[in-house]
């Protein structure tokens, strides 16, 4: 009986619950869940890069740090995995850090081929048209996996990604006012907590805090649940669909 409790206490803890002992200040914890996530960290810089990444290379380093701090700033309210949230984080990283090593280094070639021959000015021009490419091609993978990510958390509503689409209020008022009780869901932490735990709209609950009719709620749930879990969640792309949506 007593080996049975000891066992008991000895319980593995879940990666959300070392998670949260992390944010609470326990670093030797931190070394270790860093240590044991490097191959996870080398593996997702390599898939921007495309290339095989090692330890001693710049990248690397900054997925390091990338992966701390999506560990600070994780937190399972989101709807998603510590694991996809910080493939995201690392990705847009490193892709932050080569643009800027694409900056710099322009702007040397631009100096050196100010007194160079055509030949290196072509050169120049093709590597720079080559990085536009890489750079736009990396993007929409970003935004490919950002979208199946937000299918998956969807799907936990019984509702798709067309639904974001297709219940789309058709008046700018409507998509507006939709927009508001999705932000005043985020915002209150009794009304977010419904929609996450329950996979429900609090509609009972958003009475109090709108002026709007049970009906005219009811009428865009599908709508205002994607719109909230794209607020309360980190998609990047996303959130610049939405404001894309709001300007029409």
């Amino acid at each position: 009986m007593l080996s049975f409790l000891f066992v008991a206490k000895k319980r593995k803890k879940t990666l959300e619950e070392t998670v949260i002992l992390i944010q609470q200040g326990d670093s030797a914890l931190q070394n270790d869940l860093i240590q044991s996530y490097k191959p996870f960290i080398a593996k997702t810089v390599s898939s921007v890069c495309k290339r095989y990444i090692h330890e001693s290379d710049d990248e690397f380093s900054i997925g390091l740090i990338a992966f701390n701090e999506a560990i600070q700033k994780y937190s399972h309210d989101k709807g998603s995995s510590l694991i996809s949230f910080a493939e995201v984080i690392i990705k847009r990283r490193v892709i932050d850090y080569i643009r800027k090593q694409v900056k710099y280094q322009n702007l040397k070639l631009d100096i050196d081929v100010s007194q160079g021959d055509e030949d290196q000015i072509a050169t120049t021009i093709e590597n720079e048209l080559s990085i536009e490419q890489y750079n736009k091609k990396t993007e929409e993978e970003l935004r490919r996996e950002e979208i199946l990510q937000f299918t998956e958390l969807l799907r936990q509503y019984n509702l798709s990604f067309s639904d974001l689409i297709e219940q789309s209020p058709k008046h700018a008022d409507a998509r507006k006012n939709a927009m508001n009780i999705a932000r005043i869901i985020c915002e209150n932490e009794e009304l977010k907590q419904v929609l996450l735990e329950k996979k429900r709209l609090p509609i009972k609950q958003l009475e109090d805090h709108v002026s709007l009719s049970r009906k005219t709620i009811e009428r865009n749930r599908k709508y205002i649940i994607a719109i909230s879990l794209i607020l309360i969640s980190d998609y990047v792309y996303l959130k610049d669909y939405i404001k894309g949506v709001l300007e029409t």
